[in-house]
């Protein structure tokens, strides 16, 4: 009788979109399907999803994989999930969404971080997270919203992250992840929520909202017979707690020991290394997460800088049509340093947050010339990415061989620029998905399949190519990053002033060249 191949299954709810990866035991990716969910924004800078929309587009993709599955003979046995981190997403004691989940990206508590940094509640969250504040992060989003009466904080309110939501649909169960929690009120130096934190905000009441914190790696509950009914699968399959999703790419990347590092570029930029413990972090920019490992911690940055502006660039020329392939060419047959030309990738509407803050933040070409070709002028954007990678991974100290993911990471181009100016040795995997094979991998030890994390790791790992840097560009791009830090820095002073006059409404009646008499 023919042995049933066993398959793990990976969830990855990102900002728009939903994915289930199905998995064998040795990393291959057996089904894959996607559905995308629409953010509502508003006047004030809300970025907001319907919940039950959310819930939908996993069990849909869900179902799309298991029928996908049909022909293999596959049992599921174990289901991992990773997502977005931070917003709110609240639901009620029936288990309900009160109100849409207000996303990372939501800009209306500005307001409240500003008032929180100068009356010193933003150095208790500090103190007590390791992390600066963040407009979409959960504690500034709860005074907001109960200022602007969108939320009774007097009623039975729970709090549960993107993941969790979706776990407590499969399950029925609360829970979160320390990753996940290091992003609310965990002291993620005690790795215990903080009632001293909870009462210096004022907000005490929110420590009934808060799931508890269960190790990444183990079973938050199992698949209820109505979901497993409407899904496809059988019910009692073990559901793991998991990771929010910039932790679980380093779980899919590998990169899960003290030391480890690893970068993503996709839409914005990320930068993280383990420590044993939160005494070794680096920066007070960092966002820091407790991994669920000990008492290991994650430090990152996450820049704004990601690949948003190639896409932008790639419209600007005229070249949004064509295949990213052919455009990319034309980008690598330009000789490195870009013909003098350097790109500020500050081109997110909300500025940059990493490795320094500054909300007016902009995008510039600098060096530029009649001479310059927009060949030239397409290269020196990805090596502006690469500059501000490098400087990320400058100010943690990450050294050795650069793990990297992302959508970004898909092009050779990218990586060998960034090995080139940062120097070093950048590897990348050769199979997509990286936060659901992370999600995967989690749930794997959850559910006994891989006997420990590092099993487990090397069980789902796929191929990597490597991009070694090239001696004889370093002091090339050694001059051109140094350029790069010092006309940023000069510029910064002048940012305030272009957003204002980014800001200023024009005369509506369109400007007409005066006519002149001409003379012969």
């Amino acid at each position: 009788m023919q042995r049933r191949t066993q398959i793990i299954l990976g969830i990855d709810a990102g900002t728009t979109s939903v994915k289930t990866v199905a998995f064998t035991l040795d990393g291959s990716i057996v089904g894959v399907a996607r559905s995308t969910v629409h953010i509502t924004r508003g006047p004030r800078g809300e970025a907001e999803v319907d919940m039950e929309r959310v819930w939908q587009a996993a069990a849909f993709t869900i179902s799309a994989v298991v029928d996908q599955l049909g022909e293999l003979s596959g049992d599921v046995v174990a289901i991992g999930l990773t997502g977005q981190g931070d917003g709110a997403w609240l639901v009620g004691d029936d288990g309900r969404p009160l109100r849409p989940a207000a996303l990372w990206l939501d800009g209306r508590a500005s307001g409240v971080v500003e008032t929180w940094s100068a009356d010193g509640r933003g150095a208790a969250v500090a103190g007590a997270t390791g992390s600066p504040l963040f407009p979409g992060a959960l504690p500034v989003l709860v005074e907001a919203l109960g200022a602007d009466g969108s939320l009774d904080r007097d009623r039975g309110v729970h709090q549960l992250n993107c993941k969790d939501w979706l776990r407590f649909r499969l399950t029925g169960e609360r829970a979160t992840d320390p990753s996940e929690a290091s992003r609310t009120y965990l002291d993620t130096a005690t790795l215990e929520y903080s009632g001293e934190l909870l009462a210096q905000l004022a907000q005490e009441e929110v420590a009934a909202w808060l799931a508890p914190v269960m190790s990444p790696a183990s079973v938050a509950g199992r698949l209820t017979r109505h979901v497993a009914d409407v899904v496809g699968l059988s019910a009692g399959i073990p559901v793991a707690v998991g990771l929010v999703d910039t932790a679980a790419a380093g779980v899919g990347i590998g990169a899960v020991a003290d030391g480890d590092g690893y970068a993503i570029l996709g839409t914005t930029g990320f930068v993280g290394v383990n420590h044993p413990s939160r005494d070794h972090v680096r920066s007070d920019q960092s966002i820091v997460l407790a991994t669920g490992r000990g008492r290991q911690v994650l430090e990152s940055l996450a820049p704004m800088t990601g690949t948003p502006n190639l896409d932008w660039v790639r419209e600007c020329l005229g070249r949004g049509a064509e295949d990213w392939a052919d455009v990319e060419r034309d980008a690598a047959a330009v000789p490195p340093g870009s013909g003098g030309v350097l790109y500020l990738p500050y081109g997110s509407p909300s500025g940059e947050r990493a490795p320094f803050s500054d909300g007016a933040a902009s995008a510039a070409w600098l060096g530029m010339s009649v001479t310059t070709s927009s060949a030239e002028l397409l290269r020196s954007v990805y090596e502006g990415l690469a500059f501000a990678l490098t400087e990320c991974l400058d100010v943690l100290r990450l050294d050795g061989v650069l793990a990297i993911c992302g959508g970004g990471s898909d092009s050779d181009l990218f990586c060998r620029v960034l090995a080139d100016v940062s120097g070093r040795t950048v590897e990348r995997q050769d199979a997509p998905e990286v936060g659901a094979r992370g999600a995967a991998t989690l749930a794997g030890v959850a559910a006994g399949v891989f006997g420990d994390l590092t099993s487990g790791v090397a069980a789902l790992a796929p191929t990597t190519t490597r991009f070694a840097p090239r001696a004889e560009r370093a002091e090339l791009y050694r001059r051109a990053f140094s350029t790069f830090i010092a006309t940023r820095d000069a510029l910064r002073p002048s940012w305030p002033e272009l957003r204002v006059l980014r800001g200023l409404v024009p005369d509506p009646v369109a400007e007409r060249p005066e006519l002149t008499p001409s003379h012969h």
